[in-house]
């Protein structure tokens, strides 16, 4: 596969989104092909059938193919579920030279020391994310590489999940013929893809209302601070419509979109819709007051959640903190009136997040949808990844030919073979660790 492409994969509750991507000339994302299929195996983020779930991949990386014509072997996919947790850990390293500039073995060290860190039974680190660092007591250091010191400090986001979730995730990324590039926690991804690095920096909330889960991940002064997953999304605000108006799931699924509304004074009481009946049976007529009343109550649940979490991560005066408001995405952000309920409920300014401030102009429609915002971010996330490894082999290839070039001098031969040495040491990113991890429970799964 060419290195300046990257695949993302989206394995969400409703369906399973394949992206291929490319930076153009001016440094956007060109969007090469998409595919999408009905997701069968997966409930609330978590795979529950595997067969069906490999299914789901293969036909929707097929499609992909066939839109960019061009043969992919390796994906980046993205975690959620309600298995997902996130918590808060300082930890220090004492350097044994403290004359000499703190690096990225140093940095290195004190991640890899949070990754030893003991979870529940069956749980496993999916991220470790610094946030803000010490360096000999003085804090609030953002970039503490060049800095002298003996006691490096930091404090770090950790986002934990399920071992088997994990594990039943790239079960599925490599029976479908695939390789694991990298895991991503959806929220992240959807972050990178609609928000801005000044609302990042001003503090905000991305709320991603996806089929089956809704994620939330909170930014401050550039840094991710929170993140959570609330197991409700779309599908259960269909479920309420089936059930509270009798009709089947497909009926449901087409009404809230169509006519759905998340606030009912907004619909008058002689608005009426018909439904067909069932192998000839009367039709139904249905309100649609009633129907943005059902729609209604279990938005309201599901935003009162996420609130209760934005006010937890902090304190009361957070929402004061967090400038740039919140910004909603998912395709469950598409529900009418849906802006004007969550603002109503919070008090924080809200926009509805699309994904094109990332994408090339000549960009399908289709694509700046909040709908494929984490396909999108995973899709930038890839590319990133590709680059900082690009990066480091040029950086450890360069060392290589200053040490054989050295030793060359010294020994005063000019033509002398260049001397094989071991690449320079490169830095691992947080996702490579959990990607290897992953790689090793497969490897050994029984």
């Amino acid at each position: 596969m060419d290195h300046n492409l990257s695949v993302g994969l989206d394995i969400g509750t409703t369906k399973i989104v394949a992206m291929i991507g490319r930076k153009n000339d001016y440094n956007k994302l060109e969007v090469l092909g998409v595919g999408k299929s009905k997701s069968l195996g997966v409930h609330r983020g978590v795979v529950n059938n595997i067969t069906q779930t490999i299914q789901s991949i293969q036909q929707a990386i097929q499609e992909a193919i066939n839109a960019a014509d061009i043969q992919i072997d390796a994906v980046t996919v993205g975690i959620a579920g309600q298995h997902i947790r996130s918590l808060q850990h300082s930890d220090y390293i004492t350097r044994p030279h403290s004359d000499q500039v703190i690096n990225e073995d140093d940095i290195d060290r004190l991640i890899n020391q949070v990754h030893k860190l003991v979870m529940l039974p069956g749980e496993e680190i999916i991220h470790v994310l610094p946030q803000e660092f010490k360096v000999d007591g003085q804090a609030e250091i953002k970039e503490p590489i060049g800095m002298y010191g003996g006691r490096l400090e930091a404090n770090f986001h950790v986002v934990v999940g399920q071992v088997p979730s994990i594990r039943n995730i790239g079960r599925c990324v490599q029976s479908a013929g695939l390789e694991l590039d990298g895991i991503t926690l959806e929220p992240l991804a959807s972050a990178n893809a609609v928000l801005t690095r000044e609302e990042k920096e001003a503090g905000v909330a991305l709320i991603d209302i996806g089929g089956g889960t809704t994620d939330l991940a909170i930014f401050k002064d550039g840094i991710i601070r929170h993140t959570a997953v609330i197991p409700f999304g779309g599908n259960v605000i269909t479920e309420d419509i089936k059930e509270g108006c009798s009709i089947i799931e497909k009926q449901a699924e087409l009404l809230k979109i169509r006519f759905g509304s998340a606030w009912p004074g907004e619909n008058k009481d002689n608005e009426i819709v018909s439904i067909p009946g069932l192998r000839g049976r009367e039709p139904k007529e249905i309100t649609l007051k009633n129907l943005s009343k059902i729609i209604h109550a279990r938005v309201v649940e599901i935003i009162e959640q996420v609130y209760v979490e934005i006010t937890n991560y902090g304190h009361e005066e957070q929402k004061k903190n967090l400038i740039g408001g919140i910004v909603l995405t998912g395709g469950g952000s598409q529900l009418q009136h849906l802006k004007q309920l969550v603002e109503y409920i919070t008090g924080m300014d809200t926009r509805i997040g699309y994904p094109n401030e990332h994408l090339a102009g000549s960009s399908n429609e289709e694509i700046t949808s909040p709908l494929y915002a984490t396909a999108v971010g995973l899709v930038l996330d890839g590319l990133k990844r590709q680059e900082r490894k690009r990066k480091e082999e040029e950086i450890a290839i360069s060392e290589q030919e200053a040490l054989a070039n050295a030793e060359q001098e010294a020994e005063g031969v000019e033509d002398a073979e260049p001397v094989k040495e071991k690449p320079a040491k490169v830095r691992r990113s947080f996702i490579d660790v959990i990607t290897e991890r992953v790689k090793h429970f497969l490897d050994n799964a029984e």
